[in-house]
């Protein structure tokens, strides 16, 4: 039995259930599924541009020339690397 509803979750973030009569009283295994309707904005993400990050300017920058480099161009900097 699958029972679906939209609720409002307030600031204490507390939800009641009330079960339908049909479902059996007695042990039961239930599955909650969140799925936000709206995303809230988060403020720590505003200033991502302002801290430092090493790894994933590195990777813009490989992604940034992906389409300028051939095969074989890849092939010899990997050679280069081992020998």
């Amino acid at each position: 039995m699958v029972i679906t509803q939209t609720i409002d979750i307030l600031d204490d973030r507390r939800v009641f259930f009330d079960f339908p009569r049909e479902v059996p009283t007695g042990k039961a295994q239930v599955e909650l599924k969140v799925i936000p309707f709206v995303k809230k904005y988060d403020e720590t993400v505003k200033n991502t541009s302002e801290r430092s990050t090493p790894h994933t300017d590195a990777l813009l920058n490989i992604l940034s020339k992906i389409g300028d480099i051939t095969i074989d161009e890849i092939r010899d900097e990997r050679l280069a690397r081992h020998l």
